[in-house]
Parts: structure tokens; sequence; C-alpha cells
């Protein structure tokens, strides 16, 4: 398979989960609800019809189909491959909408099929039409991956891990590039009691340690040193952290995650990296990981903060936009821990090209 076709195919595996998990989301309480398993399919059209509902579940289906078209045989006709996508996008669409029958939680819909299937539909025929700019070599998302990400399947799957950081961005947290908190998971409570003081100093060392950490993981995907695209996905963060903010907080408030603590590790943070990354591949690699474990220490030893409580902000938690939260939640509780595990992996892989500063071979 062409490193165009495994690019748009792992990218297109890596949504399907994600899909999977925001329309099953919260992915508990499992039981039956005493109605017929597919009594759901030949329901009348609802009473109370949420049209932004309708048009996210299209939009959320467009990637599927524009990432797997790309992805199949070249020998297939663009029609061959169009139908074949959306078949399948009604096949994952009438799966997850069946498990829901069992979600107290969920409500199995037949609409949402159909616009689940018009969303593939749509990204099929985008798939078909502009796959081949976007994923053949040399031109597109693949000129650039060649370019700039490690070969293999290792660059593949950290241009991944990368992208679902983005997204984690997009959660609504005031807690800027907040990631492997799992205490609210596991139903802990907060080992340390509130203290202003105490706050500020968790939230700059959080802060400025993800901050550090984020930057180097990308380093380490990097064929060459970087610096300024290193640069870029941080701005890039702190915009989709203000967007996502902007737009999901009540009453807008993009800046709420400005704190005093965090606007401290961002400054510490950004002078900490822009010294580290004049240091070796090795001594990076090592550091990337040690700044993913203090930021995982840290998030869940973290005194739990009242800024959003009482008379401040809330954010928009309904329909599709309750899915869409607990999906970046959990990506941003288990990304530091996918992040180190990679590291891990990559430096078993290549540490000898590490040492080298090429760092650009494919694992064994």
């Amino acid at each position: 398979m062409s490193s165009s076709r495994s690019l748009s195919r792992h990218l297109a595996i890596a949504y399907i989960f994600l899909l999977v998990y925001a329309c099953l989301h919260p992915l508990g309480g499992w039981q039956s609800k005493g109605l017929p398993v597919f009594g759901y399919l030949f329901a009348p059209w609802p009473k109370y019809f949420i049209f932004s509902d309708f048009i996210l579940n299209i939009l959320g289906f467009v990637p599927l189909g524009l990432t797997l078209t790309p992805s199949l045989p070249r020998s297939w006709s663009w029609r061959g491959r169009v139908v074949a996508v959306t078949l399948f996008g009604l096949l994952l669409s009438f799966s997850v909408e069946t498990l829901q029958v069992f979600l107290p939680a969920r409500a199995a819909s037949n609409t949402d099929i159909s616009a689940n299937v018009l969303g593939t539909l749509l990204g099929a025929l985008l798939g078909a039409r502009w796959g081949q700019a976007l994923f053949a070599p040399g031109h597109g998302l693949a000129r650039w991956r060649e370019q700039y990400i490690t070969d293999g399947r290792t660059g593949d799957a950290g241009l991944i891990l990368i992208l679902l950081w983005l997204l984690v961005q997009l959660m609504p947290s005031y807690l800027l590039f907040a990631g492997g908190g799992v205490r609210a998971l596991l139903g802990i409570t907060p080992p340390l009691p509130f203290e202003a003081g105490r706050l500020i100093a968790f939230e700059t060392a959080q802060t400025a340690s993800m901050m550090v950490a984020v930057g180097l993981f990308a380093r380490c995907t990097l064929r060459l040193r970087g610096r300024t695209l290193v640069a870029a996905l941080l701005v890039l963060g702190i915009g989709a952290r203000t967007a996502a903010s902007a737009f999901f907080f009540t009453p807008s408030s993009p800046w709420v995650w400005l704190s005093a603590g965090t606007e401290y590790g961002v400054v510490l943070g950004g002078a900490l990296l822009f010294v580290i990354l004049r240091l070796s591949r090795v001594a990076q690699h090592a550091l990337a990981g040690m700044g993913l474990l203090m930021a995982c220490v840290l998030i869940n030893m973290m005194p739990e903060s009242p800024y959003l409580q009482g008379g401040g902000p809330g954010f928009i938690s309904n329909g599709n936009y309750a899915n869409f939260h607990g999906l970046c939640r959990l990506v941003a509780a288990g990304w530091p821990f996918a992040a180190l595990a990679y590291l891990s992996a990559v430096g078993l892989w290549r540490g000898e090209r590490l040492e080298d500063g090429s760092g650009a071979g494919r694992p064994p």
C-alpha cells in the first residue's frame, strides 16, 4: 500500500474510533429499555426536531468519507468507492444507533442514521474528487507529511496524536493544555484543599510542563529541527482553546482560560522550551517523557478551582455538544499516556538514530 493510502487509512481508522465513542457516550449503564430493538427504524418524524443536531450529525460523518475513500484500491471506479464508503457509513451508523437502544442516556433515531449516511456520502464525494490532491505522494497533506514528518507507521501515529492534541484544545476547560486528568473519571476527590496561591502554583507548573512536553513531542516526530513548526503548533493550540471558549461558553468568554497561573505557565514554558530545543535529540526525547509524567501528576494533585463556579460562565452541554465534550474529555485524559507510550516505543525502535539526530528511519 502506498504511503498516501496508508496515511488516509490510518486517519480513517482513528476517526472511526472517535465516532464510535462519541455516538455511544457516556458508554455506561447498559440495560434493556423494554423497547423493540429495531423499533426506532420505523418511528415517525420526531416531535421535537433539533435542526442543529441534524446538521452536526451530517458534519460528523463527512471526515469519515473524506479519509476512507482515498484508502480504497485505485483499481475501483470513483463511483464504486463512493458506494462502498457510503454503505460502510450506513452500517456503522446503524450499528451505533442500535447499541444506543441499550443506553439509558441515549435515544436511537432513524433521522440520525439519515444524517450520518448523508454526511458519509458528502465526504465520499469529496474524497473521490479531492482525495488524490490531499493524499497522493507529492501533493497536499501527503507532501507536507513526507517533507516534515518521520517515515513509516510511527510518523503516521505521531501525526495522529498531534491532531488528537489539537482536538483536546476544543474541550471547554479553563485550564490551557490540560491533559492526563483521570481523577474525575475514577471519582477521586482532590487530595489538596483550595488555596489561591497553591492553585496558581499548580496551574503555572502544569501549563509549563505540558507546554514543554507537547513542544518536544512534536519535535520528536519531525525530520528537521522545526522550531517554527513547534511554535506554530502551540499557537494553533492556544487559538483553538480561545475559539472553543468563545463558542462553547455562555456567555461567550474567549479568554476564560487566561488565569494568572496559566499566564505564568505559558511564559515559563516558552522560555524552557526555547532552551531545550537547542539540546540533542536524545535529551529532548527524555525531557518530553518527563514533562508528560510531571503534567499528569500535577493535574491530578491540583485542588479544585472555584473559578468557573457560582456566577461564572457555563458551557453548552446538550445534544451532540455533550457527546463532543465527553469525547474531548476522554481524549484529554488519555492523551499524555498514549504520547508517553509512543515516545517509549520510538525510543526502543530507533534509539540509535536519535543519537545521530536523524530520527527518520522506519521501525523494524
